[in-house]
C-alpha cells in the first residue's frame, strides 16, 4: 500500500518536472508577443482618472482570463481531432502579427499627424461609455494575441502526452495574463507613486528626485514598450513561418536565425499590408460608386 502511494507520488513528481520544463520552453517562445501586449494595455489603461485605472485594468484582466478559458479548450480539441487546423491558425496568426507590426511602422513613417502648436492639455476622462469602449477594445486585442500565445505554447508541446499539454498550455495562459497585467498595473501607477513622493518630500531631496524620475519615465517606458513590441511582433511572425514552412527553414542557413526571422516577418508584413490596402481601395471605390 505504502509502495503504491510512493509510486503515485513519484509519477506526479516526474509529471511536474516535465511540465516545468515544457512551460519554461513554451513561455520563452510566447514571450515575444507579450511586449506588444504590455504596450497596448498600458496605453488602454491611461487617460482616465487615477481612481479608475485599477478598475479598468481589473475589467481587462477578467476579460483576458475569459478569453483564455474559451481559447485553451478549443485549441486542445483542435489539436486532438484536427491538428492541421493548428498549423493553419498559426500561419494566419503569423500573417496577422506581421501585418500589425509593419502597419505600425508604416503608420509611424507615413501617417503621423502634424504637430499641433496649441498648448498641450492632459485629457482625463470620467466617461463610463468611453471606459467601456476602451475595455472592449483591449479585450478584443487580447483575444487575438491570446490565440497566438496558446497556439504557440501548444505547438511547443505537440509531442508530449495529453496531460502535459493541458497543464503546460493552461500554465502559460495563466502566466501570460497575470504577468502582463501585473506589470501593466505597476507601469500605469508609476506616475501616481512619483507624484506622492514629490508631494511628501522636500525639493532636491533623494525622494523628490526619485518621484520626478518616475513621473518623467512613464511616457518614455510606454513608447519604448511600443517599439519593442513592434519588433517582437515581426520576429514572432517570422519565427512562425520559418518553423512551419520547410523552404523558409532551409533558406539562407548561414544567416543568424533572429535576423532571418525578422526579415521574413517584415516581408510577409509588407505583402499583407499591400494586399489589405489594395482591397480597401477596391471596396472603397465600389462603395462610393
Amino acid at each position: 500500500m505504502a509502495s503504491g502511494i510512493f509510486a503515485v507520488l513519484d509519477d506526479i513528481a516526474l509529471l511536474m518536472d516535465d511540465v516545468a520544463m515544457t512551460t519554461k520552453l513554451a513561455t520563452k517562445k510566447t514571450a515575444g508577443i507579450l511586449g506588444d501586449d504590455l504596450a497596448v494595455n498600458a496605453e488602454k489603461a491611461t487617460g482616465f482618472l487615477a481612481s479608475r485605472e485599477i478598475p479598468v485594468l481589473w475589467a481587462i484582466t477578467k476579460g483576458s482570463l475569459l478569453n483564455k478559458l474559451i481559447i485553451v479548450p478549443i485549441a486542445l480539441l483542435l489539436n486532438a481531432f484536427l491538428p492541421i487546423a493548428i498549423i493553419i491558425i498559426l500561419m494566419l496568426g503569423g500573417a496577422f502579427l506581421a501585418y500589425e507590426g509593419v502597419e505600425k511602422i508604416v503608420e509611424y513613417l507615413f501617417h503621423r499627424k502634424t504637430a499641433d502648436h496649441a498648448p498641450a492639455v492632459e485629457e482625463v476622462r470620467d466617461d463610463k461609455e468611453a471606459e467601456k469602449t476602451k475595455v472592449r477594445s483591449a479585450i478584443t486585442t487580447d483575444f487575438i494575441l491570446s490565440v497566438e500565445i496558446v497556439i504557440i505554447a501548444l505547438g511547443s508541446v505537440l509531442t508530449e502526452p495529453l496531460t502535459v499539454q493541458i497543464i503546460t498550455v493552461s500554465a502559460v495562459a495563466l502566466i501570460a495574463t497575470v504577468g502582463v497585467y501585473g506589470i501593466v498595473t505597476l507601469i500605469v501607477r508609476m506616475d501616481d507613486a512619483g507624484y506622492n513622493l514629490i508631494r511628501r518630500s522636500k525639493e532636491k531631496s533623494l525622494m523628490f528626485s526619485i518621484g520626478t524620475l518616475l513621473v518623467k519615465s512613464l511616457p518614455v517606458i510606454i513608447k519604448g514598450l511600443a517599439i519593442v513590441g513592434t519588433i517582437a511582433l515581426i520576429l514572432v511572425a517570422g519565427g512562425i513561418f520559418v518553423h512551419n514552412v520547410h523552404f523558409l527553414h532551409e533558406l539562407f542557413p548561414t544567416i543568424p536565425s533572429m535576423v532571418k526571422e525578422f526579415a521574413i516577418g517584415l516581408v510577409v508584413g509588407i505583402i499583407v499590408v499591400v494586399l489589405v490596402t489594395v482591397i480597401k481601395k477596391i471596396f472603397g471605390k465600389k462603395a462610393s460608386a
